[in-house]
Parts: structure tokens; sequence; C-alpha cells
């Protein structure tokens, strides 16, 4: 069986009856490793056929379908059909030269990639061709009411399928069919190299920018090279819609790039609210930027979640609960109890969509599901529990669906277990040897699932180093060495960061780097977060827990034996581990973790797992 793109489940109920037809007879009659793309993101300048079919062998097709009648088609051209209904009669462009003008504007992008083709060549190495289905027209109709002679120059048998022929094909038949629609190209099967060039120029809205969130289409391709989501990921975004959606993943591994890939989507799409929650002010400050760089900023709002709660209160004069808890409690608790009085209202937004979920209080997610519309609202939910670091009012975990929340049920593509949810399981982010080194640290101290990751796509990377010295000042000196270094190899400032547990170390590396006149950014609280500026050209110094969501080339992870004073170091070990964990996950390519103390944190950095990092 094929695969559609997006899931069945997201899209039958949007197809005429004739693609819902269309689409069993490809499903069932086409193989495993064929994709199908159906009803996609629109974009400036594009139209997409109605199914795009891709196979490593026959190559690409467009496909377009019509449900006309023989009786509604009255006049027919090269370039248009003149249909009639009820309303009366009108002109439509013919779906053979809307499909073969929409291959030959991919073909000049094609044949100038040279990962598909070699300079000079005339045709890509692959089969491509373009046709159409008549689901209410059948061959015998046609043949009765147009002459032979007409009929091959409209309506071309190798490329018309009919109704009666799209139901009589057995599987091998179809196939051949479809593969008649094609112009031959070279012999050979395609890789998954070229496979992801030709979404590339196929589906701009999948392209990969080097901070780890979509690329403008219209944006050169980004100096860490062409990237596009891999399928998992691509069949989550497109198969996101009304109601509440979760997307499960771990560090690196693209939530944040479905979560801006949603936000393009429904600003395209939606007319009400569409409002980005996260709990790091730095991330929101991030998407921010982007959501502004792509023009939606006036559609899209995004805030850290405290933020928020600041605004709601504010807009709907809510007095501020008084009490013994911090403002951190009491803000959210006030917007919760405006909520519950009717004084705040819900079912503000159109679309929410909350990154970071794992740090969110279930009290809070009860509250933010009811801040959409409950008709057609969509809530997306994007969570990793292996991040989950900040204090929670009560020490017991909870399950998702105690606070309203359902995965969705997506299969992943060539994935025939149903049920497997809206998982990613990959990671994109981290070179194969950072992956390696924080397996290594997280070995005997985290759970499975929190220190493991499958096989990365990312390519090798420098092997990360680990040092230990006799004090700070020893670490804080050997950081803005390698910085210098890194920056005399053509790294950006803006493209490295130095991280701390917490304590008083982020104020000397501070000091260190403004002694050497050295840019740099210190974020060491929520007021200087929200000022982060992923393309600001100076590094970013701040805590570990601020810089979740974030990505650098080169991270610097100091001080990494800290524990804060009265912390016992042997109970709280997994914690600290868990944070350090987290922190490795930012390095994109380079990574130094020093350390100075001496405490169990300490040793289980210096353990013999970790001897062949050691310098």
């Amino acid at each position: 069986m094929a695969e559609l793109i997006p899931a069945p489940g997201a899209c039958l109920s949007r197809m005429t009856a004739g693609e819902r037809q269309v689409a069993r007879v490809l499903l069932d009659g086409l193989e495993d490793d064929c994709l199908i793309w159906y009803d996609l993101f629109p974009g400036e300048g594009r139209h997409y056929p109605n199914f795009i079919v891709l196979h490593p062998e026959r190559g690409l097709l467009f496909l377009e379908v019509r449900d006309w009648r023989a009786g509604s088609l009255k006049r027919m051209s090269r370039a248009t059909c003149t249909l009639e209904s009820v309303e009366g009669r009108r002109e439509v462009a013919h779906p053979l030269e809307l499909g073969r003008q929409g291959m030959q504007r991919l073909l000049k992008e094609l044949l100038r990639d040279p990962r598909l083709c070699r300079d000079g060549e005339a045709r890509p190495p692959f089969p491509c061709g373009w046709g159409l289905v008549l689901t209410g027209i059948a061959r015998s109709q046609l043949e009765r009411g147009m002459p032979a002679g007409m009929r091959e120059q409209l309506l071309p048998e190798r490329q018309v399928l009919h109704r009666d022929e799209l139901h009589e094909l057995e599987p091998g038949a179809l196939r051949r069919r479809l593969e008649s629609m094609c112009v031959p190209g070279g012999s050979g099967r395609l890789t998954r190299t070229q496979i992801d060039a030709i979404r590339w120029h196929l589906f701009p809205e999948l392209r990969i920018g080097d901070d780890g969130l979509p690329l403008s289409g219209s944006a050169p391709p980004p100096a860490g090279g062409m990237r596009v989501m891999d399928l998992r990921q691509e069949y989550i975004a497109r198969s996101l819609g009304e109601g509440q959606q979760v997307v499960r993943g771990g560090a690196g591994s693209g939530k944040t790039l479905i979560l801006g890939y949603r936000c393009l989507h429904l600003a395209a799409t939606l007319r009400r609210p569409i409002q980005v929650l996260c709990f790091n002010a730095a991330l929101a400050a991030r998407l921010r930027g982007f959501v502004a760089a792509h023009g939606i900023d006036e559609r899209v709002r995004v805030e850290h979640f405290h933020d928020w709660c600041e605004r709601q209160l504010e807009t709907w004069q809510v007095e501020l609960l008084e009490g013994e808890d911090e403002h951190y409690w009491r803000v959210a608790d006030s917007v919760i109890a405006g909520v519950e009085r009717g004084r705040i209202p819900g079912g503000q937004y159109g679309a929410l969509l909350i990154d970071e979920g794992h740090d969110f209080e279930p009290d809070w997610l009860r509250l933010l599901a009811r801040m959409i519309d409950p008709a057609e609202g969509s809530l997306l939910l994007l969570y990793d529990e292996a991040q989950a670091l900040h204090r929670r009012r009560s020490a017991q975990g909870f399950d998702l669906a105690s606070v309203g929340f359902r995965a969705p049920g997506f299969r992943e593509p060539g994935d025939r277990t149903p049920g497997s949810g809206g998982m990613l399981r990959r990671n994109y982010r981290n070179s194969r040897e950072i992956l390696a080194f924080g397996h290594c640290l997280a070995g005997g101290h985290l759970a499975d699932d929190e220190g493991d990751m499958p096989p990365a796509a990312a390519a090798p990377g420098p092997r990360p180093a680990l040092r230990r010295f006799p004090r700070l000042s020893g670490e804080t000196a050997h950081a803005v060495c390698c910085l210098r270094q890194w920056y005399a190899e053509g790294l950006a400032w803006g493209d490295m960061a130095l991280l701390y547990p917490q304590g008083g170390a982020g104020e000397a590396m501070v000091e260190a780097l403004v002694a050497l006149g050295i840019p740099h950014a210190w974020l060491e609280d929520d007021e200087a977060r929200r000022g982060y500026r992923a393309d600001a050209q100076r590094v970013s110094v701040m805590p570990i827990q601020a810089a979740k969501g974030l990505e650098f080339a080169a991270v610097v992870l100091f001080d990494a034996s800290f524990v804060a004073p009265g912390e016992e170091a042997d109970s709280s070990l997994p914690e600290r581990v868990r944070l350090l964990h987290i922190g490795i996950g930012r390095a994109r390519q380079r990574l130094l973790v020093s350390f100075h103390r001496n405490n169990a944190l300490a040793r289980a950095l210096g353990a013999d797992e970790l001897s062949r990092y050691a310098h």
C-alpha cells in the first residue's frame, strides 16, 4: 500500500467524491515505497495538482482529477474547457495544460540542481509527466462525443484515465498506465538524497534554515546546506487539523520546526486570532523573530506563558490574587480564577500552539484548553517529558489525558502498525559525536527513554571535549580562547553559546568576555531573554534552563559540576545529569564541557565511559 500525505483521516473529508475514488485506487494499487501527496500548502505563484505521485523507479507524476460528467463538458481547446451547470456556463483551465505548466516550471529548477543533474543535461535522471483522471466520464462516452483525432489532440489516450478504467485495472496494469503518462528519464532508482532534492524544489514550505526553523521560500539556500523536513516530520505537520493535537519528540527532533510550519499554514488559512505560547522567554523571542521574518506577525502572536497571563489580567481588568505564593504562581492562578468567574472569556483563539508543554502545570494546560474556539478551534501541544525541569506544585507526574489532551494517532510513513501517535523519533540537530557523548553521560543516571535517541541523520563532527580545571578562572580563560579560535575559523559570534547550570559562574564568564572585547548578551533573567535575537552577532551567555528550545553551532557548558548550596550532590545527581544532558543537546557541531568542583557530579563527569573525551 502506498503512503498518502497528509494522513487519510486528515484529508479524505476534504476530497470530492472523485478524488476519494482516486485516492483509494492509488493507495491500494501502488507499492509501499510510493509517496502520494494531496491538498498541499498554497503558495504564491504555485499551482499544485490534485495528487502528486513519486516512486523511486517510476519517477514523478502530476495527476489532475475532475468529477465532470459527459453532459457538462461543452467545449474544449488545448488551453481551456467550457462546462455547463445549473449556475450557467463557465470556462476553466484545461487540467492537462495546468499539469504541463506546473511540471515545466519544476523541471527548470530540477535541471539546475547538481544533486539531480549534471551540467548540460536536458532532462532529469528519472521519469516525469502529468495526467488526468475523469472520474465521471467513461471511455465509451468520450468516444461517442468526440472524433478520434480531436481526442488525441485534447485528451491523449496515454495521459487520461476514465471512470471505467479506474475501477477495472488491476494493480500491475494501473502502474503501467501511470508510468506511460511519464516521459522516460535515466535508469536507476532514486536515492533518498535525490528524493529530498525533488521535495526541496517541489515544496518550498518544507525547507529548513540554519536555525532549524522553516526557511522563507524566496530565501537563498542556507550555508548549512539544502535541508528539508524528513517524511515523518512532513507527515505530522501536514496532518495536523482542527481539535486537540499532541506531538512528542526528543531534543533536536523537529518539534519547533513543526510549530513554525503550522504557524505559516494557519496564517494563510485562518481568519481568527492565532496564539503561540512557550515557557522559555528566549524561545518566545526567537519565535517572534521567525514570524516577523515571514511577515505573519500581525496574524500570529508569540508570548512567554507568564507574559500572556499578565496581559490577560490587564486586558480584562482582573486583579492579581493575594497570598503567600510567589508571583510566578499567583499570576497564573489569577487567570484561572478569572476564567472560572466569567471575567476572562474562553474561546479567544482560532488556534493555540504550545511549545515546551512538558514545563506547563496541569492546571495551566486545562486553562489553555479552554482558550480555543470549541466549535472549530485548533490546539497543538508539543512536549518532551525528558526535558521537564521546572518546579511543579505536585511531585506527582500527570497523564495528558487527565487534562484533556489526546494523541492524534498518526502512523509513520511505511509503518503499518496503527496507533503509534504523533511521535518524532530522530535527532537532526546534534552531530553523531555529540549524541554519543550525551548518551555516555546519561548512562546509569537517567532512564533509557531520557538519555537515548535513535540514530541521527546529521553529519559527523568534531569530538566533544571534556576538561577539568583547578578553579573556575581556568574554565573561563579556556572558554574564551575556544570562542576566539572558532571565530577565526569562520564561525559567527551569534552561533556560539556559553551555558552554565546556575549560580555565579555567569558573571565570572561575562567579566572575561568584557576584558577581551568579545560581543555578548548575558541573558540572566526574563527581561534580558525577551530581547534575545538569534540573528544578533554576539555570544549568548545564559543558564541551561533558559536555552531550552534554542540551538547553536558551538556550545561551551561550563561549571558543569555545580550543585546549589544545601543540595546533596548524591541525591540530586539524576536531576543534575538531566540538566547537563539538556545543555549538551543545544550544540549542533562543537561542544566543550568543563568543570572544577569535587563532588558526585564531578565523579560522574570523570567516569571511565567519558575518558576518551577528557583533555
